[in-house]
This record gives C-alpha cells, structure tokens and sequence, in this order.
C-alpha cells in the first residue's frame, strides 16, 4: 500500500470560547477541551484512512494552561504513525487572544484509531510519510508510546483477571 504524507490528514479547527462553554473559573471546560481534541482527531484518521474509525485509546492528555471566556481555541491534529489497522493521531491545542494576535499552547494529546471497513472488522491503512521536522520528531517517538500503549492494556487485563476471580 502506497504511503500517505501526514500533511494530507491535518487537520485545524477554530472556535470562540464563550460563557456557556466555561466553569466557574471562566476557563473552557475540561471535557469540551476533550471533545473538540477527539473530533479533530477523528477527522485526521478518516483523511488518512479514507474509512470509518473508532477511538481506541487516548494515551494522553496533557492540559498546559487555561483557555478564557472570549478566546478562540485553536487545535492541529496529524498522524503521527501508523501500523498494520491503527493510527496515531497528535492534537496540539492553542488559546489565540484575538484581539492581540497572541497564541499560547495549552493542551497536548495523543490518541489512537482503528480503520473499520463497512462491515466494521479493521481495516488496512497505509502508512504515513513525516516530512516536517515536527512531524519527524512525533514519528521517531511512536514505537516507544506503541510499547507504552501495549504493555499498559497487557497490565490492565492482567488486573482485570485478578479481579474476576
């Protein structure tokens, strides 16, 4: 299968934070941040795969800093990695002051697809070409989170075993 460049599954979405969308701390909910990352990441997967796809895991999700009332979040989703069914997926979130013109970042996140063909069984997705030194970068850390990913699903049924006994 001929590879795909990660610049044809980017993906950016830009929305204004406003009153309804924020705690009591007039910052952006975290579980909004959360869904926005998830959509973005799943519009990124189905560019790459050109398939329908589901969340497999969201490994991380590192907030920075707080989004305000009257700030636009900005969030960058590509894929990082790909194997045989599966994708790796990085979703960078920005606040943008718009009246300033200023960006600051405030949350990172990595997750994982899975490629469904239309009987829902996993499907083959073809594998990524990095070309920037950002994309590079992510690429040559995806076996390690790989490993990461595999040995903490291998601890988690281990325990769920013990705990079904």
């Amino acid at each position: 299968m001929e590879g795909k460049k990660a610049s044809e599954s980017k993906t950016v979405l830009t929305d204004l934070v406003l009153p309804p969308d924020t705690n009591y701390h007039g910052t952006i909910f975290g579980g909004n941040v959360m869904a926005y990352i998830d959509k973005v990441a799943s519009i990124v997967a189905m560019r790459h795969s050109r398939a329908m796809v589901v969340t497999a895991s969201s490994d991380s999700l590192d907030f920075i800093a707080p989004i305000k009332t009257g700030e636009a979040i900005c969030l960058e989703g590509f894929i990082t990695y790909t194997r045989n069914t599966s994708m790796e997926v990085f979703v960078k979130v920005e606040a943008e002051d718009l009246l300033k013109g200023e960006r600051r970042l405030t949350a990172t996140s990595y997750l994982t697809f899975v490629a469904l063909d239309g009987d829902g069984k996993p499907k083959t997705v073809p594998p990524v070409i990095p070309e920037t030194e950002e994309e590079k970068w992510h690429w040559e850390g995806a076996a390690e989170r790989f490993q990461q990913r595999s040995k903490r699903r291998e601890v988690r049924k281990e325990r769920q075993k013990k705990d079904t006994q």
